[in-house]
């Protein structure tokens, strides 16, 4: 899923090109894509772009009459920019928005298709949309702090409830608590100052050099490999290999069609977090430590 480095960036390719534009023609190629009905799509046509801005992992394409078209792209859904009029083509192909600088073209590449477009008018009406998450990169660490230790909550999944956190999901929440050198199903109420201090500070420089790094990347081109699995990243989508600071195997819990990836080495004190699923299965002969694992391993 597009998270806040992603979203940062589709901004800022999108702005030069489409602020100010016409929206000319919004073509649907699926039905399930369009999640609102009043007002009616039709309305957002002939509209001009005034501004863009993100609300979570949502991209919010304001337009003249109070109107706002809110994107939200979930897991597998991506943007492209083409030559004005380009066809939407194949199963991977949403909705094209024409404007008289090109067009952007969503695909999202599942079969499940979770994407979805609401269009309404006014402030009120957008922030219905708004999960509530905290900007990270705008308050403070007490405010932080607050927030986090509202609720009792591992914080693997503290930080991607986008009701508490805005912007981070599975991929960089597990290069956060890598950088704070935090287990990822330590609860949010046994952090001490320190660790609190930690985390804040490990959420801010991930999503900032994160962002910096895409943009060094895409140049001036529009970014079209957008995905949660990135050359240079620590721990995620890097299960088995070694992890950059201690050279230990990277470890990961899996869960529905998520997983947590994470150093048990750096983050966990070389203690292996249960796979619910392994853990069943083996039961007393589930490995506690690398070294158990890594004996298992070696037979």
């Amino acid at each position: 899923m597009p998270e806040y480095p992603d979203i940062t960036l589709y901004l800022e390719h999108l702005r030069p090109r489409i602020v100010g534009q016409r929206l000319e023609k919004l073509r649907l190629a699926s039905p399930f894509f369009l999640r609102s009905v009043d007002p009616p799509i039709g309305e957002a046509e002939g509209q001009r772009v005034r501004e863009l801005r993100r609300i979570g992992k949502r991209i919010v394409i304001g337009l003249d009459d109070e109107l706002f078209l809110i994107l939200h792209l979930m897991i597998a859904g991506r943007l492209r920019w083409r030559p004005l009029g380009t066809k939407i083509t194949g199963k991977v192909g949403l909705a094209a928005f024409d404007f008289s600088s090109g067009t952007l073209l969503i695909t999202e590449a599942s079969s499940k298709k979770r994407a979805a477009l609401h269009l309404v008018r006014g402030e009120a009406a957008l922030r219905g949309h708004d999960p509530g998450g905290l900007e990270v990169l705008e308050v403070s660490v007490s405010s932080f702090r607050d927030r986090l230790v509202r609720e009792s909550h591992t914080l693997k999944r503290a930080l991607t409830d986008p009701r508490l956190f805005s912007g981070i999901g599975n991929a960089y929440s597990d290069e956060i608590l890598h950088r704070a050198r935090l287990s990822p199903v330590k609860l949010t109420r046994q952090l001490d100052e320190a660790e609190i201090t930690r985390l804040f500070d490990a959420v801010q420089s991930t999503l900032l050099d994160w962002t910096e790094r895409l943009r060094r990347e895409a140049g001036p081109r529009f970014p079209e490999k957008v995905t949660a699995f990135r050359e240079g990243m620590a721990v995620h989508g890097r299960y088995r290999m070694p992890c950059p600071d201690c050279g230990a195997p990277v470890q990961r819990i899996s869960y529905a069609q998520n997983e947590t990836n994470y150093c048990a080495r750096c983050q966990t004190g070389g203690k292996l977090l249960a796979d619910r699923s392994l853990s069943r299965l083996l039961k007393a002969d589930w490995p506690r430590t690398l070294e158990e694992m890594e004996e298992l391993r070696g037979k």
